[in-house]
């Protein structure tokens, strides 16, 4: 008897539906799974064969064969137990075929028959969705999350016996349907604040001017000058997400395996910040089956890369296409993936291998040449993609013994997201655009272009400073983050010179 049951997988990030087809005739007890099926798929069979079992439908001696269409992708995960197992009981007749119309399945079995939770239940869900299917079933801690697709009826499962139970008529499965707005609408939880941070009047503006116009920036300066310490603050400012954008991030983070039991929907800005030990694998994405990186887990969000000199320079040369497209591409011989990694990327790093030079005093040890080859640790072209460059400076005694010492967190972000409110109303039917700092050669002769005073003070900059064509670009960008922020629709000198302020290390390694 031939039965047709629907699942779902991903590739990358990218979700596809998957027919199982389960024929079983008379023949030699075997049971076979084709359609490149890869490791975990393979040794699956006997996953779903003793969960039968152990269920009360051992399999009948007969010659079974499922089949994964579409049969030439490769097929990862744990994710087709469920829907192998249900094609199967209606095989032999213990479901009938036709209850099975509409339905979809998804999950890991345990060998008790019990249920457990896959990876990527959040695109399958979405997938199944555009597919037509009406109703899915899951394991129950993936259940919120495939509950946030719209126009699916989701039903959580803690073993094989509730489906069938169900699919028969029986016990009824409460539908799960998890609601956006009170996630995403919810107040701000509780978390460091920037008026906590004592001094640092320019690292916080800095993060300020990034986070409204989502440009990259990078802190330079000695340890314990509180780099860190404002790099935590970061997500803070930045304006909350949108349905899409969490929707995106959750994807992500769901194809890691990082929602967590019982998790929905991501509702703040990622934060990574992964060691400077990290391959280049764990930075952009890698493995078998391919996984997402740190970049992607950051997607729509913050990636901090501490110690940034202290970085493998192939693994931070990797980071160029990510923040010049927001996407990554890998091509491998098993085939290509595409992860997205719009981010804001921030670092720090010591000035030289002491981490003591230009701090004012006499602890340093490095002579120039020792502090120039530290500094160029960081290519040039990554330094490039790099909108602020800024000093963090050792924090002075009146400065640490001040209270209320700045804005908060608060105060800022009210100015970030009317910064970013001004922003999207400019770039609104710009694909892609939607902050200064993704702004192309177009859009910024369109809403950059310099007067005859600011254009003289660019050449001067440009030649003192032998600016690339890409930092000049910058420049403007920030210029134009600034005057947004300043409530000008024009930009002028002053905002301007703000922006060159934030050269730092091309200031320095002339």
């Amino acid at each position: 008897m031939l039965t047709n049951v629907r699942t779902a997988a991903v590739h990358g990030v990218e979700p596809f539906v998957v027919n199982v087809e389960v024929n079983m005739t008379s023949g030699l007890p075997s049971f076979m799974v084709v359609g490149l099926p890869q490791g975990a798929v393979r040794e699956g069979r006997e996953r779903v064969a003793t969960a039968l079992s152990n269920s009360g439908w051992p399999l009948p001696p007969k010659r079974v064969t499922v089949n994964l269409a579409p049969a030439d992708v490769r097929k990862d995960g744990t994710a087709f137990d469920l829907a192998i197992a249900v094609g199967l009981l209606a095989a032999s007749g213990v479901l009938d075929p036709e209850v099975l119309s509409g339905w979809a399945f998804l999950g890991e079995l345990g060998l008790d028959g019990g249920l457990r939770p896959v990876r990527g239940a959040l695109p399958a869900a979405s997938a199944l969705a555009a597919a037509g299917v009406s109703d899915l079933f899951v394991p129950g801690d993936n259940a919120a999350e495939a509950g946030v697709v719209q126009g699916l009826s989701v039903y959580g499962a803690v073993s094989l016996l509730d489906v069938v139970h169900h699919l028969r008529g029986g016990t009824r499965l409460s539908r799960v349907q998890t609601d956006l707005t009170p996630l995403l609408s919810g107040p701000l939880k509780d978390g460091p604040d920037f008026s906590e941070v004592r001094g640092q009047g320019a690292a916080k503006r800095v993060l300020e001017v990034a986070a409204a116009g989502s440009h990259n920036a990078l802190q330079i300066g000695p340890p314990g000058s509180g780099k860190t310490m404002l790099a935590r603050r970061l997500p803070g400012i930045l304006p909350s997400l949108t349905v899409e954008e969490a929707l995106e991030a959750t994807r992500v983070h769901s194809v890691a395996g990082r929602m967590g039991k019982g998790g929905s929907l991501i509702t703040r800005r990622p934060f990574r910040a992964p060691h400077h030990t990290v391959s280049d694998a764990g930075l952009v994405g890698g493995g078998v089956p391919i996984r997402p990186g740190e970049v992607s887990l950051a997607h729509h969000g913050v990636l901090f890369l501490d110690e940034l000199a202290e970085f493998k320079r192939n693994v931070l040369d990797v980071l160029r296409q990510p923040l010049e497209e927001g996407v990554i591409h890998l091509s491998r011989a098993m085939g290509s993936v595409r992860f997205p990694a719009q981010i804001l990327l921030l670092a720090a790093m010591n000035p030289c291998p002491c981490g003591y030079w230009g701090d004012g005093t006499d602890r340093c040890v490095c002579d120039p040449s020792q502090v120039r080859r530290y500094l160029g640790r960081v290519s040039g072209p990554l330094l490039d993609r790099i909108d602020l460059h800024v000093q963090v400076p050792p924090v002075a005694f009146q400065h640490l013994t001040k209270t209320g010492d700045g804005d908060s967190t608060q105060d800022i972000r009210e100015r970030v997201v009317e910064a970013r409110a001004l922003q999207a109303r400019r770039f609104e039917g710009t694909p892609g655009v939607f902050a200064n700092g993704h702004m192309t050669v177009r859009e910024l002769r369109q809403w950059c272009h310099p007067s005859r005073d600011v254009a003289r003070l660019l050449q001067r900059a440009v030649d003192g400073l032998g600016l690339s064509a890409r930092s000049y670009h910058r420049v403007l960008k920030v210029a134009r983050t600034v005057a947004d922020l300043g409530g000008s629709e024009t930009i002028k000198q002053h905002h301007v010179a703000e922006a060159l302020q934030y050269r730092y290390l091309d200031r320095v390694v002339q």
